[in-house]
């Protein structure tokens, strides 16, 4: 009789909850890695100055190395002693911080943060949340490397469930806080002298980004080498194939609909999500991961995802689609 591997423990964390916290600090500061919640998706967390606890995070995900972890902070001061903060950058942290934007910089020269989690670049992309990824990078004193809580390559998880589902036994500990806020990963940028490079859409819109710096928003562009998470061509993919923009359903796909959106054969669909029956994009960016997740399975062979709206948080969630559906 052989024996199953062991699951994760899964430990609810909320006001009050300090054992969790508590029990996370004490892996983390050993150079393991926990699944922390955050208000975007579940990250996989470990010490972003340990080169071995890094490791860790790649061997948990089965990530490529040349692909750089976003290392989360739990202040600006902390950000300032591991990279070099522009003005721009500074206006961007006092106008998104704690929240769903990563800032590309140069690393400091005193920094400590490990080669491994920047990929070997000499920028790093630094993010503070909210909720208990702050607090661990806070009591722990150094930042906290945390890529989604997923197997490279496939869906996000939003909740703890889906975390253990994809990681199982890569882990020892789930912080659960239920279902995240945000849903979609963070938005990354870098600024570039007069204008910023938006490299990845997310939680924070490009509208919202022009209006708390008064500069140019402009787009990285396909094919160039891969300078931050969330850039790679294949991404956030389901077991079964996607096929986006659908007008009608072809037999034995699964439909994933938007609003009130007319498509075709939808009543001989396998079945049906509505990302938001009331067409509201920030309710459709905190479904997305999770419709995606429910399909994640052998019986699900092909997916039609019906059209979003590509303005607004739209972007975000289009570029999530585009890279789910993209060949693998």
């Amino acid at each position: 009789m052989s024996l199953s591997a062991p699951h994760p423990e899964i430990l609810p964390v909320g006001a009050g909850d300090r054992d969790a916290i508590d029990a996370a600090l004490k892996l983390l500061d050993a150079g393991r890695c926990v699944v922390v919640p955050t208000e975007t998706v579940y990250g996989l967390a470990a010490d972003a100055t340990n080169g071995e606890a890094a490791a860790s995070i790649f061997e948990a995900k089965g990530r490529p190395s040349f692909n750089p972890l976003i290392c989360h902070v739990a202040s600006m001061a902390m950000a300032a002693r591991h990279a070099e903060v522009d003005p721009v950058a500074h206006k961007l942290m006092t106008a998104f911080w704690p929240g769903p934007l990563t800032i590309v910089l140069d690393l400091a020269a005193s920094s400590e943060i490990h080669p491994l989690v920047t990929a070997g670049l000499m920028t790093v992309g630094l993010r503070m949340p909210r909720g208990g990824l702050r607090e661990l990078a806070e009591r722990l004193g150094r930042p906290l490397a945390a890529p989604s809580a997923n197997r490279s390559g496939g869906v996000s998880p939003t909740t703890a469930e889906h975390a253990a589902r994809s990681l199982g036994s890569r882990v020892p500990l789930i912080l659960d806080a239920g279902r995240t806020e945000v849903g979609v990963e963070s938005t990354i940028v870098r600024v570039a002298g007069d204008h910023v490079v938006l490299l990845r859409p997310g939680g924070i819109t490009r509208d919202e980004l022009r209006e708390a710096v008064g500069l140019p928003i402009v787009d990285a562009g396909e094919g160039g080498a891969i300078t931050a998470p969330g850039q790679l061509s294949s991404h956030y993919a389901p077991f079964g194939s996607v096929r986006l923009d659908a007008a009608h359903v072809e037999p034995g796909e699964w439909l994933i609909s938007f609003g009130r959106s007319k498509i075709e054969g939808r009543d001989h669909a396998a079945g049906e999500i509505n990302l938001s029956p009331a067409g509201d994009l920030r309710e459709a960016a905190a479904n997305l991961f999770g419709a995606l997740s429910s399909l994640d399975r052998p019986d699900v062979k092909a997916i039609a995802v019906a059209s979003v709206p590509r303005t607004g948080l739209g972007e975000a969630i289009n570029d999530r689609l585009r890279r789910a559906a993209a060949p693998r």
